[in-house]
């Protein structure tokens, strides 16, 4: 015959603080199993019996006060683990704990404000600072320089009284916005007297428009007298090769100031009339050079009668 099975071997004696300890836990296990309704009374009796039942499956026999002392302690939670109160020290750990999560997040941002930051530095600050430095050079030494030989090569360019008027204001205002520290008002006035001195510089005549299909001449009624007519030649200036050359015009109209070689000339309506009847007799102006502007001198010395007035349309 078949030898009988062996009996299971008898389970490990437990001592009572082990035991105490597996109660509790068994119990937090085992707590689910029994109807949250029941009264207290009866969940300590019954988690008792479960308990009972629990450990003679597995061979165990636990005396009633290791149960009893099992059920007082889970329900005082003196096993369960209880998370530290708020504090630094609490943060301070969770910080710790979660800073493979945290710490990818804080270097990215990092990263990003280091980019930005440098992006500032190199692309705004640096560059500013520079133009700062250059500014205040220039305030110390290229305008007051400039300006001082601007005026030299006017003075020497030109003998015109209100020429050498019109420089010396100009550099005075350009002085006093250098010592105000307004280098944008300093350059200004540089530039007109840059202006000035290429105006000086000019050399060319002035004469009547005569050719086929073009106007010499154009009359206008002023907005401000109806009853009035302003007479214009339409001229030109031109070099000693007859090239055009572009003068800086205003016209008594609107105001507006233009660089153009073409423009109408206000003159007297006798003298209106004198060219119209000159061009009608045989198309042709027998007299077209009504003016020269030589160099040195700011505007052209006129062989007409004119008030110097000037129109851009017509």
């Amino acid at each position: 015959m078949p030898p009988d099975t062996a009996a299971a071997p008898p389970a490990p004696p437990l001592d009572e603080t082990m035991l105490a300890m597996d109660v509790v836990d068994t119990l937090r296990h085992a707590e689910t199993l029994v109807a949250r309704e029941l009264s207290a009374e009866d969940r300590a009796a019954s988690l008792k019996a479960r308990l009972r039942e629990i450990y003679a499956s597995q061979g165990i026999e636990v005396p009633d006060h290791i149960l009893e002392q099992g059920v007082a302690r889970i329900a005082e939670s003196r096993f369960t683990y209880q998370p530290a109160p708020p504090g630094l020290q609490r943060s301070l750990a969770t910080l710790w704990v979660t800073r493979a999560r945290w710490g990818r997040v804080t270097a990215a941002v990092l990263g990003l404000l280091v980019l930005v930051a440098g992006g500032w530095w190199f692309g705004i600050e640096r560059p500013a600072e520079r133009a700062r430095i250059a500014e205040q050079q220039e305030l110390r030494e290229g305008l007051p320089r400039a300006l001082a030989a601007e005026r030299e090569r006017i003075g020497a360019a030109t003998r015109n009284a209100a020429a050498l008027e019109r420089a010396d204001r100009l550099l005075g205002e350009g002085q006093a916005a250098v010592r105000a520290g307004a280098a944008a008002e300093a350059r200004l006035r540089l530039a007109e007297m840059q202006a000035l001195r290429a105006q000086l510089a000019q050399d060319y005549t002035v004469r009547i428009v005569s050719r086929p299909g073009e106007q010499s001449g154009v009359w206008r009624v002023p907005a401000a007298n109806p009853r009035a007519r302003n007479y214009y030649l339409i001229v030109e200036a031109v070099d000693g090769r007859g090239r055009p050359v572009e003068v800086s015009i205003t016209s008594e109209e609107d105001g507006r100031t233009a660089r153009t070689a073409k423009w109408g000339l206000r003159v007297p309506e006798a003298e209106f009339e004198r060219v119209r009847r000159d061009k009608a007799e045989d198309g042709v102006i027998d007299q077209p050079v009504i003016g020269r502007k030589p160099a040195g001198e700011l505007a052209p010395q006129w062989t007409i009668p004119t008030t110097g007035g000037a129109i851009l349309q017509w």
